[in-house]
């Protein structure tokens, strides 16, 4: 699989969290509302690793692709917790 393909892959499993806990979060309480919002933060910065890493995606430094990986691996952790408390 090419790091493009990858990265999408990535980033729409993300994406499916995301809007899925998004949709949970009017019912939640404050706390967790001010999670979202920091989750919101990091979500806005992968996106912005990735949309640059597709334009020049194979000739981008190893360590710059395994960093956006880490990033959404860990932000893809965090929507799916959210979400299932959530529920």
């Amino acid at each position: 699989m090419s790091v493009r393909d990858e990265l999408k892959q990535l980033s729409e499993k993300v994406k499916t969290y995301r809007d899925e806990a998004r949709v949970q979060l009017h019912l939640a309480g404050e706390e967790v509302k001010d999670e979202w919002d920091d989750l919101e933060k990091d979500w806005e910065k992968f996106r912005g690793r990735v949309d640059e890493l597709w334009h020049d995606a194979e000739d981008a430094s190893k360590d710059v692709r395994e960093k956006t990986h880490e990033l959404g691996e860990s932000l893809k952790s965090a929507y799916e917790n959210l979400r299932n408390r959530l529920k």
